[in-house]
C-alpha cells in the first residue's frame, strides 16, 4: 500500500515534468517529480503515525502546509525575472503536488485521473493554442 501510493506519485510527478521538460520549461522533471513525492511523503507521515486518524484536522494542517510551500517554489519559478514567465510551469508544480497529495492519501482513481487531464491540458491545448 505505502509503495503504490510512493509509486504513483513518482508516476504523477514524471508524467508532468516531462511534459515541461520536452518543452524546456524552467520546472522539468526532476522538480516535478520531487514535488509530487515530496507532497505525497508529507501526507504519509501523520496516516502513517495514525495521527490523521486520531485527529482529522492535522492531514488538513499537513495539506496547508505543503500547498503554502509549494506556492514559495511556483513564486520563485514566475519571478524569475522582471517579466512575469512560467504560469504554467508554476501551475504545473502547484498541480504535481496536488496530484502527491492525491496519491499519498490513497485516492488513487482521482490521481490517475488528475495525470490524464493535466497531460491533456499541457500537451493538448499547447499545440491547440499555437494554431490558433
Amino acid at each position: 500500500m505505502l509503495l503504490s501510493r510512493l509509486g504513483l506519485a513518482l508516476l504523477a510527478g514524471t508524467v508532468i515534468g516531462w511534459e515541461r521538460e520536452s518543452q524546456d520549461k524552467p520546472a522539468g522533471l526532476r522538480t516535478n517529480i520531487l514535488v509530487s513525492f515530496g507532497s505525497a511523503l508529507f501526507v504519509l507521515i501523520p496516516i502513517e503515525l495514525g495521527v490523521a486518524q486520531d485527529n482529522p484536522d492535522f492531514l488538513g494542517r499537513v495539506i496547508s502546509s505543503v500547498i503554502t510551500g509549494v506556492g514559495f517554489i511556483g513564486a520563485g519559478t514566475i519571478l524569475h525575472s522582471s517579466r512575469v514567465r512560467g504560469l504554467t510551469s508554476a501551475a504545473a508544480i502547484w498541480v504535481s503536488a496536488a496530484l502527491g497529495i492525491t496519491m499519498g492519501c490513497g485516492l488513487w482513481l482521482i490521481g490517475l485521473i488528475g495525470i490524464v487531464v493535466t497531460w491533456i491540458v499541457l500537451s493538448v491545448l499547447d499545440r491547440i493554442e499555437s494554431h490558433l
